[in-house]
């Protein structure tokens, strides 16, 4: 199946499978973390604090994707799409070791800005390499392929994790969320050289169009 995938393609499939697979070990046991860790027992508070997380997530994201895009689209090449991809794999990275240092709801609100800031770097460089480099003719079964593997790695280590915090507490997950996520920003190195310096658009107006 995956002999027939170009090179850059199978790298983000691979990194795609790493870094969600990373991140699928805090996803069934965040909310308990910050009740227990946070809010220190209070449940109210934790669920006011999980709110106010995720607003500061989904707001940085969204405020930030657009501009970021917008950028990268005036940049020909894809050295800059690249370059954004990785280091905003690595900042991502660095931001479960940031919950490991956290006790008050503002630390947590700020690594998770940073989370947003890093995957504002992530997304739209992403989807960009991958949109491009995909096998003509392949497209929705290489876009079903990485959806499959990426939904099997995170299905495994949400089991993983939940098993993980009862075994040995949330500080073994966050180590490995973090390293497990740097090691996919390393993976994205075996495509640096495949990275074209010029790109043309993908959509191009038909000779023929009447207007």
């Amino acid at each position: 199946m995956f002999k027939s995938i170009n090179k850059v393609i199978k790298v983000y499939i691979y990194w795609d499978i790493v870094i969600n697979s990373a991140w699928g070990l805090l996803g069934p046991v965040f909310a308990i973390f910050i009740v227990q860790k946070i809010a220190v027992g209070n449940l109210a508070l934790g669920a006011e604090i999980a709110g106010f997380a995720s607003l500061f997530y989904w707001m940085t994201k969204a405020i930030l994707q657009i501009p970021i895009g917008h950028y990268l689209d005036r940049n020909h090449g894809e050295k800059d799409d690249f370059l954004f991809f990785v280091l905003g794999t690595f900042l991502t990275g660095l931001v479960p070791f940031g919950y490991l240092v956290s006790s008050l709801p503002w630390h947590l609100y700020v690594f998770q800005i940073i989370h947003a800031v890093g995957m504002s770097m992530v997304i739209p460089s992403s989807y960009a390499i991958f949109i491009r480099h995909i096998d003509k003719g392949r497209e929705a079964l290489e876009c079903g392929i990485d959806s499959t593997f990426l939904g099997i790695g995170v299905g495994i280590t949400g089991a993983i994790g939940g098993l993980m915090v009862a075994s040995f507490g949330f500080q073994a997950i966050f180590i490995l969320a973090g390293l497990f996520t740097i090691i996919s920003g390393f993976l994205l190195f075996l495509i640096r050289k495949d990275m074209a310096l010029t790109v043309s658009p993908l959509h191009e107006i038909p000779p023929s169009w009447p207007f």
